[in-house]
């Protein structure tokens, strides 16, 4: 027995004494639990252990290609519990789904390293940014003109973005901030690979701006139609609520403070891999919480053509589940719609693992 975990017995046994608690009331009272913050050294540390070796994918994934990931959000509500934990993979479309459940700490993971950068890029850039509308000029090195607020529509604020020509001063200027932003107040150890990439991504959004879309840098199968990222954060919900993380101030403060407190944290790993899901699972379940929502965009289909989705299974099967525990995944049935994108659907975690586990 660790020294840790004999402490820990004895404040249980002594809370079980002097205040009547039962014992499973009194070990949960004294065990760790989620922190409240996680110290610089601690956050790298945690993205590095449990991170795998860089892999590859069909595009660089800048942007979701999905205009109906909001559908779903009422009924997610109504299951998944907030104050958990949230496991996702790929850009932004996981800030939208994390702003509606408000987790307690977030984990994405993608079996790009690129995805890392993109993830770190827009880490600084909430820490750094007052407001949303501060957030989407700096995002795009747009100058922020003086009209708006922190009030104004997401609709007002883009169609101001679009209208402010990109500044290739202002995207030097941003990038080094970034940059110094992770390596010296942040002290990440970046990879010189880490620091091409972000300068690679930011890059990107610079030139695109908001037409930005997920085949703007191109990729396998380009060509099709995709929404832009002016387009994902003005849809709604298909009821009229729109719900895109930058929809409101309070969306984009839930973001903010995760930021600022390192509880968002980006992980590399395939989700039939060896490492990545299980140490995530092994850090959630060390601290006595539960996942609440696992967005798995499509990659279930990628699996099954590798033929390793009961892998991928098996990974899951670690994580600590319960009966609200919900898969938010990406299919293509035009359910909602034709031609664009991909339609998102719930599954229980817990019931389909069992299901998908036994060969």
């Amino acid at each position: 027995m660790t020294r840790r975990r004999a402490l820990v017995l004895v404040f249980a046994i002594l809370s079980v004494s002097f205040t009547g608690l039962t014992w499973d009331a009194a070990i949960r009272a004294v065990a760790p639990s989620l922190p409240d913050r996680i110290a610089d050294q601690d956050y790298w540390n945690l993205i590095t252990e449990s991170s795998e070796p860089d892999g590859e994918f069909r595009s660089d994934n800048l942007l979701s290609n999905e205009i109906f990931l909001q559908y779903v959000i009422p009924d997610l509500l109504r299951t998944a519990k907030p104050n958990r934990v949230y496991l996702g993979v790929g850009p932004e479309q996981n800030f939208t789904y994390i702003a509606a459940l408000k987790p307690k700490m977030a984990f994405i993971v993608d079996i790009r390293r690129g995805n890392l950068q993109l993830h770190l890029m827009y880490k600084a850039l909430f820490e750094l940014s007052s407001d949303r509308v501060d957030f989407i000029f700096r995002l795009f090195s747009r100058k922020r003109p003086d009209n708006l607020t922190a009030k104004s529509t997401t609709q007002e604020i883009f169609t101001a973005l679009d209208k402010t020509e990109a500044s290739e001063l202002l995207y030097k200027e941003n990038l080094k901030v970034i940059q110094d932003h992770l390596m010296r107040k942040r002290h990440l150890a970046l990879t010189s690979e880490d620091i091409k990439g972000i300068e690679y991504v930011y890059g990107t959004f610079s030139w695109f701006g908001p037409g930005l879309s997920y085949w703007s840098t191109g990729g396998r199968g380009g060509g099709r139609n995709a929404p832009t990222y002016w387009d994902l954060m003005v849809a709604d919900d298909g009821k009229g609520q729109v719900r895109s993380f930058l929809s409101n101030e309070e969306n984009f403060q839930v973001l903010k403070e995760l930021h600022e407190k390192n509880l968002l944290v980006p992980v590399v790993g395939n989700f039939a891999g060896p490492k990545a899901l299980r140490a995530v699972g092994r850090y959630i379940k060390e601290r006595d919480s539960t996942v609440s929502a696992f967005y798995l965009s499509n990659v279930e289909q990628y699996l099954t053509r590798e033929g390793t989705l009961y892998t991928f299974c098996a990974n899951v099967a670690t994580l600590p589940l319960d009966s609200t525990s919900t898969f938010i995944r990406s299919v293509r049935n035009n359910t909602y719609g034709p031609g664009v994108g991909l339609d998102s659907e719930l599954g229980n975690m817990m019931d389909e693992v069992k299901a998908c586990t036994v060969k």
